[in-house]
């Protein structure tokens, strides 16, 4: 996986660009120290300032600036023509920073503002700027190598065909769907899927603006700052800041998935957006867990993304009924126990090129997984052990051998031990107990 050696920020040139895991986006610093820079109609970003006066102040221009993740010469322009309108005056100064308070008038149109929108962070981008920068952080020209795979499942066991069809599918950005019976680690490789990607990065925007309708994109609980200051207001930098830099996103989604979910969640009492799922997961990974079993049909999900698969492109609607394209730019894994010519028909079939089956490990596979779970808790079990409780899953309980069998019945046997108020123990007994306790009798 090839690095790029600078980050590519919001804004910058890109006509040469080639993404081989780039290290993300923010732009000319020209653009940041005037408002008329920030792509937002001023009216909007004045009133933003207004409500953070309200909310946060008196302080100083300089935390003005820092709240609102601008530079100080833009929140200067912000407070001059506030000011200019009687919202606000300067109180007095600290060194030669104003320190400013909101006026009674102020305070009166403050109010008026949060009564239609209550939201008053960083200031948003434009849904252009947010548009653009998401094509430039897609994945048409990801490179991912093989070192990459094997660092992204260096916690797991797959053997080398596996593996290859893993980074084969990375490299086509493609929709990815991987099946197989419960236990065979399909959630866990979705989940490393996305760590091949992890020594990249991206920009994400705190929020975009639309025809004077908020959208809140960044989600401190998905997206992981390279900058942990990047989550708390500071005095700004030459950077565009109403971005942060993060990991490229993944986002889990499973049973609790509806076809309400899909689309903008509009908070009537905050009275502004909060972006869908697929949203947050732009430029990384979006994982429909248990595929089959949300409370949204299987191709009720699929017709609704007919056209994000194939084109890249999706459809949202505010409340208005006003629909607004956006990119659709993520790798999407399925992953599910059940047969996909069930719950399929060919046509998405074909959609979906990607097809990757996890099912029964060999006893080889068996014994690594055992020993790399077993070595993780200090824990140990003779080759000749393992052995027999491999003969005993397939010959007593007639089970195939799943990856996550020894996890389990290693957890089995040491949560035996907690109760019995001694060290575990892998011997035979332990195990055969262990077992006793997890599989069904055999018929």
């Amino acid at each position: 996986m090839q690095l790029q050696q600078d980050p590519i920020e919001p804004f910058a040139s890109f006509e040469s660009l080639e993404i081989s895991i780039a290290k993300g986006p923010a732009g000319p610093e020209s653009v940041l120290h005037s408002i008329s820079g920030l792509d937002v109609r001023e009216a909007i970003l004045e009133d933003i300032a207004l409500k953070i006066i309200y909310l946060s102040g008196p302080f100083t221009l300089l935390d003005l600036a820092a709240h609102a993740r601008i530079s100080f010469d833009a929140a200067e322009q912000l407070f001059s023509r506030l000011r200019g309108k009687v919202l606000c005056s300067v109180t007095g100064m600290v060194g030669n920073v104003p320190e400013i308070a909101i006026t009674s008038q102020g305070r009166t149109r403050a109010l008026e503002l949060l009564a239609q929108c209550q939201y008053a962070g960083p200031m948003p981008v434009s849904l252009e700027s947010y548009v653009a920068q998401v094509r430039r952080q897609g994945f048409n020209n990801l490179r991912i190598h093989a070192a990459d795979v094997e660092r992204a499942f260096a916690d797991l066991v797959f053997d080398q065909h596996t593996l290859n069809q893993f980074g084969t599918a990375l490299n086509s950005g493609a929709p990815i769907f991987l099946y197989g019976p419960p236990g065979a680690g399909k959630s866990a490789a979705a989940e490393r899927l996305s760590r091949a990607l992890s020594e990249d990065e991206v920009y994400i925007p705190h929020a975009i603006e639309i025809d004077g309708q908020i959208i809140t994109v960044f989600d401190p609980v998905l997206h992981h700052p390279v900058d942990q200051s990047a989550t708390t207001p500071r005095r700004s930098t030459n950077r565009d800041e109403r971005w942060v830099r993060c990991k490229r996103p993944h986002v889990l989604v499973g049973g609790e998935l509806t076809i309400e979910m899909l689309d903008l969640q509009y908070n009537p009492a905050a009275r502004y957006y909060t972006g869908p799922a697929q949203m947050k997961a732009n430029n990384g990974v979006l994982i429909i867990d248990d595929f089959g079993r949300q409370r949204i049909a299987p191709e009720d999900l699929l017709n609704r993304w007919v056209v994000p698969l194939d084109r890249r492109i999706e459809f949202l609607t505010l409340a208005g009924g006003r629909k607004i394209e956006i990119p659709f730019e993520m790798l999407v894994v399925f992953a599910t126990n059940r047969d996909p010519a069930t719950i399929l028909d060919a046509a998405f079939l074909r959609r979906i090129q990607t097809k990757i089956h996890l099912g029964e490990i060999s006893a080889g596979h068996f014994h690594r997984i055992f020993d790399q779970v077993a070595g993780n808790l200090n824990l140990r079990a003779t080759p000749e052990v393992v052995d027999e409780i491999i003969h005993l899953i397939r010959h007593c309980y007639h089970q195939e051998l799943r990856a996550c069998q020894p996890r389990d019945l290693i957890n089995q046997v040491c949560w035996a031990a907690r109760y019995e108020d001694r060290e575990p123990v892998l011997d035979l007994t332990t195990l055969t107990r262990a077992a006793e306790s997890y599989f069904l009798p055999s018929h």
